[in-house]
């Protein structure tokens, strides 16, 4: 029943917030550098994006993703306060209760994190992390005491995502590999993502132009094959995922947008 139990928040991680762990591979530490800029209008304060997960036919939870300008500077830079969280409902609540709430503290100018705070219940299994990064020293402390060494600009489980989305994919060809180097559980690993190229799909009864990609995964562990995962997000400069979906080795997941506001830009929807 444990196994069975961490499958399937395994499952709701990847539906809400599109991680799949793979083997910690070799990397090169950069030297202290200066902080970066990125040029990025993906997103703003004031976003708000809402999405439905369902596990088979079971509607099985929803999940927010929010942006909010912090009141305050770190290290004299400005600094969004992003929030995710998710949970289940109805009978699935009864059958797996998910409670789990991520934040970050994005640095604005240069889309990495300051801090980041991780608090779930998945089944009873309960975690809460605290990492503060300092980007100019390549180096996070794992609130326990432990300070690790990060490649230059390291992104944690949740800052992943929207650093994702300050990419420009406007050149990119198919089958091209995009890597995102992370810091998650004390580990340095990359999150792979594959271009799979344009698309135009229906979520919550709107079409939009999309962009396909499928996570870089590792066969065996949760999903058989690396092609059993796939995302769209939208062809337009807000760069917001739109659908996820997959196989699993216990039936299938599926999360799409239901809601999107505050948006930095036009949308994608095809009227």
């Amino acid at each position: 029943m444990k196994t069975k139990n961490l499958i399937l928040a395994s499952v709701l991680v990847f539906a809400i917030f599109g991680f799949t762990k793979q083997d910690t591979p070799q990397v090169t530490i950069e030297e202290p550098a200066k902080l970066r800029s990125i040029d990025q209008h993906a997103f703003q304060a004031g976003e708000k994006l809402e999405y439905r997960l369902h596990y088979g036919l079971i509607n099985a939870g929803t999940a927010k993703l929010e942006v909010k300008k912090l009141d305050k500077k770190i290290a004299g830079r400005e600094v969004y306060h992003i929030v995710g969280s998710g949970r289940t409902k109805g009978a699935f609540d009864w059958f797996f209760k998910v409670r789990d709430r991520y934040e970050t503290y994005l640095d604005v100018e240069g889309v990495f994190p300051w801090v980041f705070v991780r608090d779930i219940n998945e089944g009873g299994y309960k975690k809460q992390q605290t990492y503060k990064f300092a980007q100019s020293k390549n180096k996070v402390n794992n609130g326990e005491g432990k300070s690790f060494d990060t490649p230059h600009g390291v992104q944690d489980m949740l800052s992943a995502f929207y650093y994702a989305r300050a990419i420009d994919y406007s050149n990119a060809k198919k089958n091209e590999i995009f890597t995102i180097w992370s810091f998650v559980d004390d580990e340095i690993w990359p999150l792979k993502i594959r271009f799979l190229g344009k698309d135009e799909i229906k979520v919550s009864g709107d079409k939009y132009k999309a962009l396909k990609f499928c996570p870089v995964v590792q066969e065996g562990r949760l999903f058989e094959n690396e092609e059993d995962v796939t995302v769209w997000i939208s062809d337009d400069e807000n760069k917001i995922p739109l659908l996820a979906q997959g196989k699993v080795m216990i039936g299938s997941v599926k999360m799409e947008l239901t809601k999107a506001s505050g948006l930095a830009n036009p949308s994608a929807r095809i009227k």
